[in-house]
């Protein structure tokens, strides 16, 4: 028994002695005990060395390297180079053959950087790992005053260059949107398909008419209903799209749905609860619109009559709205204004529409034509010449003639709206916040006298 143990030893002290390099980290010594000859443990991947090729660019690692990571890898590796420096050693690597002479080591001179700077770190070669003079490699950011590409932009200059619209013809990007050629969130490509598509399905969002299924509801409750849920929008300061999907979601609920009159308030708090879920990142809690309605609704009673509403409404909230339309329009409407006068503009674009909102007679007309009413009402108000350019009549699809009726109404509840009990759209844009521009004289004559002239 003894004498096998000091063959063993024997055999052991034979066999050429391994060493790793310090950064490689502990690897085990194959064990000569068995009588044969074991290498250690290949690099798998995942292990950081002091030394790379010399003359290679060092590849990226996959971990990002923070600045507290990039730390502790600078520190080890001054560690293992001051080591390395001490010794003096020849560091034999695991995957050179036994009997070949390894390149001397060199001194590293590992640079420190500052806390502005990243540090990259390279990863081991597949093939053979040999010393270099530096093992890490710094990265500058880029100067700040520099415009630097965004991902999606980057993507996006791919995918026109592999199907070949590098240079996209003028003709398929309209006048309007030629400014935003470069925002993607314009979507300036597909924008006049995404109208297209709007213009094709608001056929199925006119509601007129529903009123005489109802028992206990009239117009001019809908109009108080719609003047105190403006004054709630503004309260909460919500989206402009909340305040549009609120007054769709009651008109199609009472469309499809008979409502008493005690339940009627119900609806409508219900409505923009169900509005602000869809379109506002932080919506109003139930508890606020129970304080808002002075305690006329618990908590159960909206829940239930939210959840009945979604159910009549088969959860079909994606429509499009009178303000998707008026967004396109205002824009469209601003490109021949001056830069003073487009904000006053734009206020007085949509006082009309909300003003339509709590018109009953309004849901005849279509989404688009209630928007180009606006415009064409806020322009005939400011006075602005021509009063319905080219570029509004191909982008809105309608004539002067065809919105003379519609704007009539609009123009005609402007001049009754400082004696009208419902003043809610008339205070809020009566108000500096708004340019105060439902103050401006209506263009009640103006619009008598077009309307002669085309008769």
């Amino acid at each position: 028994m003894a004498s096998r143990r000091q063959a063993q030893a024997v055999l052991a002290h034979q066999q050429p002695q391994q060493r790793v390099a310090p950064a490689a980290g502990k690897q085990k010594i194959a064990n000569a005990a068995d009588g044969k000859s074991r290498r250690a443990l290949g690099d798998i991947g995942n292990l950081v060395p002091d030394q790379v090729a010399e003359g290679k660019p060092a590849p990226q690692i996959n971990r990002p390297i923070t600045r507290s990571y990039g730390a502790q890898l600078l520190a080890k590796a001054q560690a293992a180079a001051a080591v390395a420096t001490n010794k003096q050693k020849h560091i034999i690597p695991s995957d050179v053959p036994a009997g070949k002479a390894c390149p001397k080591p060199r001194k590293k001179n590992v640079p420190v950087k500052n806390t502005e700077e990243k540090i990259t770190v390279p990863v081991p070669a597949q093939e053979e790992v040999k010393q270099t003079s530096e093992s890490s490699v710094s990265c500058r950011k880029p100067p700040r005053n520099k415009e630097t590409s965004t991902l999606t932009f980057i993507l996006t200059s791919r995918s026109k260059d592999a199907c070949g619209l590098t240079d996209k013809p003028v003709e398929l990007v309209s006048v309007i949107d030629k400014a935003d050629t470069e925002n993607q969130l314009a979507v300036v490509d597909y924008v006049e398909d995404i109208y297209k598509f709007y213009k094709s399905a608001e056929i199925s969002v006119r509601l007129y008419g529903y009123m005489d299924s109802q028992v206990e509801i009239n117009d001019k409750m809908r109009a108080v209903l719609t003047d105190w849920l403006i004054e709630v929008h503004h309260k909460f300061e919500l989206t402009p799209e909340a305040l549009y999907l609120t007054i769709y979601i009651i008109d199609q609920y009472l469309s499809k749905q008979t409502v008493l009159r005690r339940e009627f308030q119900l609806v409508g708090v219900s409505a923009m609860l169900i509005a602000s879920k869809y379109e506002e990142i932080w919506s109003p809690e139930v508890n606020d619109f129970i304080l808002i309605s002075d305690r006329a609704c618990s908590r159960e009673q909206i829940l239930g009559m939210e959840k009945a509403i979604l159910n009549k409404l088969e959860w079909n909230l994606t429509v499009p709205t009178p303000y998707v339309f008026i967004v396109r329009f205002v824009k469209v409407a601003l490109s021949d204004t001056e830069t003073t006068m487009q904000k006053q503009m734009e206020h007085m674009i949509f006082f009309f529409a909300e003003l339509a909102l709590m018109q009953y007679s309004m849901l005849k007309y279509r989404p688009s034509m209630l928007a180009a009413s606006a415009v064409y009402a806020a322009r005939c108000t400011l006075k602005r010449s021509p009063l319905w350019t080219e570029a509004l009549k191909c982008h809105a699809g309608f004539s002067e003639q065809e919105l003379l009726e519609s704007t009539q109404i609009l123009v005609n509840t402007h001049a009754e709206a400082p004696e009208y009990k419902l003043k809610a759209v008339y205070k809020k844009y009566s108000s500096g916040e708004f340019g105060a521009v439902a103050l401006h004289p209506p263009a009640t004559k103006l619009l008598e006298e077009l309307k002669d002239f085309k008769n």
